[in-house]
């Protein structure tokens, strides 16, 4: 699953962990894209010291045998982790989906973290630049999700991911307990405080904050990514 920030992509994670059939992992290029870049993110050192910086030897073992033995390997990606430096051959042996969120919603939301954020940060640009690839190699676009439609009907939503990547779907995925996983990264201190407090998909309501001025450029850059993307939402598809 490949997210921007502030996506509901850890509450998505959630969803896939309650199937007995599934291992999840929480952003495991993470470490790498702060040594590379610099990014003064929330806990930076921590993350650094605490996982594995070398892109490849991650890859290595998302592309491995399975954990657990599951069946399925739910692996929550930060679009914006996948630098233009690495490779990306090994994205082609898996199923992919892709979550977005409104561009003004998902700005308010950041900067409440990242005060000054960029596009890289948001993702977006990454996004449509992989899903390009995946498209053109497969001749297939791959499932495109909105956190609006998943928060508006998650059964539905859900049934429709399941259908497309070609699993069953479970009604585990719309309840979980609260509290923090062994799963979640280093960095749910700093952003899964919302998420921890759920025991499932909260309704959709509209956000009713206002991208400041000084993220107004901001804003544009990213509408023209986000909209490519949105044109093949998987439940336009469905409707």
């Amino acid at each position: 699953m490949w997210s921007g920030p502030r996506n509901i992509s850890t509450a998505l994670m959630r969803a896939w962990e309650t199937r007995p059939d599934t291992v999840v992992v929480d952003e495991p290029l993470y470490a790498h894209y702060l040594q590379q870049t610099g990014r003064e993110h929330p806990g930076r050192d921590e993350i650094i010291d605490a996982y594995d910086t070398d892109w490849r030897r991650v890859t290595e073992r998302l592309m491995g045998p399975v954990p657990d033995e599951a069946s399925i390997f739910y692996q929550k990606h930060m679009a914006h982790h996948l630098l233009r430096e690495m490779e990306t051959d090994w994205v082609l042996d898996l199923r992919n989906a892709f979550l977005l969120r409104e561009p003004s919603a998902m700005l308010t939301s950041l900067m409440e973290v990242l005060p000054t954020p960029t596009l890289a940060d948001t993702g977006l640009k990454q996004q449509w630049r992989l899903f390009e690839t995946l498209r053109d190699a497969t001749g297939t676009p791959p499932p495109v999700l909105t956190a609006r439609d998943v928060l508006v009907d998650p059964e539905a939503t859900l049934r429709a991911l399941c259908g497309a990547l070609g699993v069953s779907f479970r009604d585990t995925m719309l309840t979980w307990a609260p509290g923090p996983r062994e799963s979640d990264g280093l960095w749910a201190e700093y952003w899964y405080d919302t998420v921890e407090q759920s025991t499932g998909f909260q309704p959709y309501e509209p956000k009713e904050a206002t991208v400041p001025a000084r993220l107004q450029d901001l804003l544009e850059e990213c509408h023209p990514y986000y909209d490519r993307l949105h044109e093949h939402r998987l439940m336009n598809r469905t409707a």
